[in-house]
């Protein structure tokens, strides 16, 4: 299940705005790929990800593995890397939703300190991590994904075999270049619980999304794996990711 869930990972949290980052951070971070050797310097969670208006709705999302890199390598590899190479170019089919915030969470989050704009599109977070979280791994290993009550970005998603894992976002930021393109990036600590042991890492996720027309949505995305200081072999690897992850989205209506 580990090797599924390096994958799940990397998901999770791309379909769920903080004030518009530097202008050109996250497009220059993209060009950048595979060149990384830093993490990005971001720690804004006040706010949820605010999406252009032209990705509200109910969506069929294609995700698409395209090409995984073990930077670090020999000297550092994450567990089930190797075994990962099977889900290159395997489209993996799941809904995702974006709706108009619901004013219990505008408050929660404080977003009208945001924007005057009350009609903000947020990812509905449990609804896409569920259907995420069970294309994965199987409907039978998915017991449920809640939000905590005590901190909006901590997400919990319930597996079989009393098996947990825990998302929290640390670090998020946009950018809006143009009115059909939309940049995403959030830092994510993740702790996937068993009974007997966890494996804790750092998830940054930076997405490109491209308007094609108001029925299909296309992006870019890269993740990058980091090494939590509790790893043996984090000195090896300080601040550089361990593993990169470059996957191709498509959302059709």
């Amino acid at each position: 299940m580990k090797l599924i869930l390096i994958l799940l990972l990397n998901l999770l949290f791309i379909f769920i705005s903080p004030q518009p980052s530097q202008a050109g951070e996250i497009t220059n971070r993209l060009n950048a790929y595979p060149n990384w050797n830093s993490k990005l310097n971001i720690t804004q969670t006040d706010v949820d990800l605010i999406y252009p208006e032209w990705m509200a709705g109910t969506w069929k999302a294609t995700s698409i593995l395209r090409e995984q890199i073990a930077p670090l390598a020999p000297k550092v590899v994450t567990p089930g890397f190797e075994k990962n190479e099977k889900y290159l170019n395997q489209p993996f089919t799941f809904k995702v939703r974006f709706q108009q915030q619901k004013l219990s969470i505008t408050s929660i989050l404080s977003l009208s300190s945001f924007s005057s704009n009350k009609n903000l599109i947020v990812a509905d977070r449990i609804f896409n991590g569920e259907n995420i979280a069970k294309a994965y791994l199987g409907d039978e290993q998915v017991l449920s994904v809640k939000i905590s009550p005590d901190n909006p970005n901590r997400q919990i998603t319930f597996l079989a075999d009393d098996n947990q894992l825990i998302s929290t976002i640390t670090g998020r930021s946009q950018e809006t270049p143009n009115t059909q393109e939309f940049l995403t990036t959030e830092i994510t600590q993740q702790l996937f619980q068993r009974p007997t042991s966890i494996y804790l890492n750092e998830v940054e996720t930076t997405t490109d999304y491209q308007l094609i027309n108001p029925k299909k949505v296309t992006a870019k995305q890269v993740t990058a794996i980091y090494l939590s200081p509790e790893d043996p072999e984090y000195f090896k690897a300080i601040n550089s990711p361990v593993a990169l992850y470059q996957y191709e989205l498509i959302l059709e209506k």
